[in-house]
């Protein structure tokens, strides 16, 4: 059986103390990368739990606080990781900025702003501050966090949707400018997940969502965990390009 196996690796995950990519996080270091715990402002306390856990596992870990919307605030970020780990090998790109779904004619453009800067400028900003040291190893792995919601283009959704989309074109255009560097750029697209906060408040199970997912449950946190760590390891070295779903079936890309 063949394992993932990210020794001598360091991860960092954007977003790395919420909901999805606390899970990511543990995943890697389990698979002995060392990890970096991004987090924007409210995590810290919740960062700095998880670097104690990872290094309890023997990895090395850190926690640092940068707004990836802020090119300036991702290159200060680069430059703290390297003082103390050297530079990253894998970069997952999972924060996003959270707002209340409204209708087009009703959401503020100031969301259409958020999600562009949340998820385009994130995922561009990430490549200019880390990409370059993959080059000069000629490894890399870029893995961006997507969404089920940019296939199902739902109302309400607009203005996520409109980010997510856009990401995707980012994305792929990376994934071809930097391929001769032996480098992947891939994105994991998760459906309605279960994680902490669900379970904590006994929401897991939705009946409404299930019902159109082929495999008649919800997935969970782990479940993208696991695409994410595949996806960094030696396993995904000729899979670029990719927009896998995670989502029970519930949103199948088409050829």
């Amino acid at each position: 059986m063949l394992a993932i196996d990210l020794k001598g690796r360091t991860a960092v995950v954007t977003g790395g103390a919420g909901q999805l990519g606390r899970a990511m996080v543990r995943t890697l270091g389990r698979c002995g990368a060392n990890v970096v715990v991004n987090y924007r402002s409210k995590s810290e306390a919740k960062a700095q739990e998880l670097v104690q856990e990872l290094q309890g596992l023997g990895v090395k870990a850190m926690a640092v606080q940068a707004d990836v919307t802020k090119l300036d605030a991702v290159l200060a970020m680069r430059d703290a990781i390297g003082k103390v780990l050297g530079a990253p090998d894998i970069i997952v790109n999972n924060a996003v900025i959270q707002y209340d779904w409204k209708t087009i004619l009703e959401q503020a453009p100031e969301d259409f702003e958020s999600q562009f800067r949340s998820c385009v400028l994130h995922n561009a900003f990430m490549a200019k501050a880390f990409v370059p040291a993959m080059i000069e190893k000629r490894w890399g792995r870029v893995i961006g966090i997507n969404t089920e919601c940019a296939m199902q283009a739902f109302a309400g959704q607009a203005a996520y949707v409109a980010g997510k989309r856009g990401m995707d074109g980012v994305m792929r255009v990376l994934a071809r400018e930097v391929g001769k560097h032996q480098i992947t750029v891939n994105q994991v697209a998760p459906g309605w997940m279960i994680s902490d906060n669900q379970r904590a408040a006994g929401t897991t199970d939705q009946p409404g969502y299930t019902k159109s997912v082929p495999l008649g449950r919800r997935g969970e946190d782990q479940d993208i965990a696991n695409l994410v760590a595949f996806f960094a390891s030696d396993l995904a070295a000729y899979i670029t390009g990719a927009y896998v779903s995670v989502s029970g079936g519930n949103v199948m890309p088409t050829i």
